[in-house]
């Protein structure tokens, strides 16, 4: 199985990062290969880092000669997801969404069709709206056609929608034991349906 991570953070190395970085760690330990994207990273390789509608159907001509075209490659193959972001005002950071809104060519290849996706977010405070932002993701998850799946896994308990951590992360040990326990749910539920991706 190959599970990509999608950190939406704009830091490479902050909280949303370590916990993906610990669910991907898991996926290895199950004989998964793993990657991660940036999307700071790629937008910033992008001379328009936003979706302008340039062609419609997608045709992602956008992503042409960028970190994009790299991170959609990935996306392509990919057997399950992991996406993360700290909340910003309630919801996703810009990033994120802006990275999102630019993989619409892949709605109209189908490619993340049953694609197993499981979120993870970071707040600042325990309720600090992680569970809206968890939300937001996995309705953006529903619209590509993937298979989402919360927060449990059959050697523990059913979960919740997925991870909700307080920063910082490093501290917050129900949270690191969470996304693993989750990222042994994308694993199984990847292999599960692998004859349902085209």
């Amino acid at each position: 199985m190959y599970i990509v991570a999608i950190n939406g953070s704009s830091k490479k190395e902050g909280n949303t990062s370590f916990l993906l970085n610990k669910g991907l760690e898991q996926v290895r330990l199950m004989g998964g290969k793993t990657d991660i994207i940036h999307t700071s990273e790629v937008l910033k390789s992008m001379p328009v880092p936003f979706c302008t509608v340039c062609s419609s159907p997608c045709q992602g001509i956008c992503a042409k000669g960028t970190l994009l075209e790299d991170a959609l490659n990935m996306l392509r193959k990919a057997d399950g997801l992991l996406i993360g972001s700290p909340v910003y005002f309630g919801s996703v950071t810009g990033q994120l969404k802006a990275f999102w809104d630019k993989t619409r060519c892949l709605r109209g290849e189908k490619k993340l069709l049953n694609t197993v996706g499981g979120v993870v977010t970071v707040g600042a405070s325990r309720f600090g709206g992680q569970e809206g932002t968890l939300k937001t993701i996995q309705d953006m998850m529903l619209v590509q056609g993937m298979t989402i799946v919360g927060g449990g896994q059959k050697e523990y308990d059913c979960g919740h929608y997925g991870v909700a951590a307080q920063r910082p992360a490093v501290e917050d040990k129900n949270a690191q034991e969470r996304i693993m326990i989750m990222a042994k749910r994308v694993y199984e539920v990847s292999q599960a349906t692998k004859d349902l991706r085209l």
